[in-house]
């Protein structure tokens, strides 16, 4: 599964640096391309020419090269992977990759990288266990970043307990098992909404609401990244993507976005309707700037828009997969199995506005996921990255492979 695939392997400065180089020789082995950035201090338990043999490139360390001024960017290196492994991460390292202290290659390189992150931390059992340790390695969790936890045994200090870097053998298989993951939707088609529509009043005000398109932009990423083919239609956002297996068709109202839902929905296997999309328009457009009267109140006649998951449902072929949203305030459960049923979906990802951390704006997540065979699964708060894996990893096992 590793075939083909371009790896960063960043090695810091701790005694675990010896199973690097196994882990090196064995990524290589195993067909993939792997550039190895050091941090300086790596290089006082292994040397970037040992690296440079075995990976068959040169050792990044530095921003630049002192005697001929070739800049490595770290930009492009962040472009170039398909997955980047920190092994070891020492206490240092996880520290400023949770805060973003961007003081070395390796730490400039992690804040570029748009590519999956995998952590093996290796430190001795005071230091793993220290509550600021603990804390980091939470926040990589929420970044969405893939922490291989550290075994235990005897180390560096001849202590024995947590803290030992997982065995070289054991993180290929942790990259090779994701990478098996992300093919799980080869030749699929997926519809996805995402990001609220925007109902003009005149042309200067509208109504809308606060989603900025995150979640769905996440599914899109992750169900492109598992080999499926993506259409993304999405409402005015600030956010963007270079999957090339994802397709943006951006649209503005809801009327919009039913249309082009409604031309695309019957080539899909796979629907997942996550925008916010808004209920109501302006029966009329002022074409000027309405202004201010002579009274203190103004009446704008609203419309009802159409309801998209609806008539995606109605329209539902045989095998196709729809997944909906709901956004709820009180009685989640119950608004969302009514929503459902009468939108004849195969399930709901809910989540509530009383929870912290959810809901519009934000990097994270707390959602259940109810089926229609009556199966709730809930989850804690999370990365929208993590919660689309959490989406798609059910789509996947509880349909698509059926």
């Amino acid at each position: 599964m590793l075939k083909g695939k371009k790896i960063i392997l960043g090695v810091s400065g701790g005694i675990a640096a010896y199973k690097t180089v196994i882990l090196a020789r064995l990524l290589v082995k195993s067909g993939a391309e792997v550039q190895v950035i050091m941090t300086p201090n790596a290089k006082e338990f292994i040397t970037p020419l040992t690296m440079s043999t075995i990976t068959s490139k040169p050792v990044i360390s530095d921003f630049f090269t002192a005697n001929t001024g070739e800049w490595h960017s770290h930009v492009n290196l962040g472009l170039w992977a398909d997955a980047m492994v920190v092994a070891p991460a020492t206490a240092s390292t996880i520290a400023k990759m949770a805060h973003g202290v961007a003081d070395n290659m390796l730490i400039t390189t992690y804040l570029s990288s748009k590519s999956p992150i995998f952590v093996a931390p290796a430190m001795d059992l005071d230091m793993m266990r220290h509550p600021t340790t603990v804390h980091n390695l939470e926040l990589l969790k929420s970044y969405g970043n893939h922490v291989i936890e550290p075994t235990e045994g005897e180390l560096a200090s001849h202590l024995v307990g947590k803290g030992r870097m997982e065995e070289p053998e054991n993180i290929l298989k942790v990259l090779s098992d994701y990478f098996a993951t992300t093919e799980d939707m080869a030749g699929r088609r997926v519809l996805i909404t995402a990001g609220p529509t925007v109902e003009n009043i005149d042309p200067v005000r509208f109504i809308s609401n606060h989603s900025s398109g995150k979640m769905g932009y996440a599914i899109a990423e992750e169900c492109a990244n598992r080999g499926a083919e993506v259409t993304l239609v999405s409402g005015p956002v600030s956010l963007s993507t270079a999957n090339e297996r994802i397709t943006v068709v951006p649209v503005t109202t809801a009327i919009e976005m039913h249309e082009s839902v409604m031309a695309r929905c019957e080539e899909s296997d796979v629907v997942v309707l996550c925008a916010a999309v808004a209920d109501y328009r302006a029966e009329q457009v002022c074409d000027k700037k309405m202004k201010r009267g002579s009274t203190n109140t103004l009446t704008i006649k609203l419309v009802e828009n159409p309801d998209i998951a609806k008539a995606v449902g109605a329209k539902r072929h045989d095998g196709q997969i729809l997944v909906g949203f709901a956004l709820e305030t009180d009685n989640e459960e119950e608004h969302a199995r009514a929503k459902l049923e009468k939108k004849n979906l195969d399930m709901i990802v809910l989540n509530s506005l009383q929870d912290k951390g959810a809901g519009f704006g934000t990097d994270t997540n707390k959602v259940k996921i109810l089926e229609r065979n009556g199966a709730i699964n809930a989850y804690e708060c999370k990365s929208k990255k993590m919660v689309a894996k959490d989406i798609v990893d059910i789509v996947v096992n509880n349909y698509l492979k059926k």
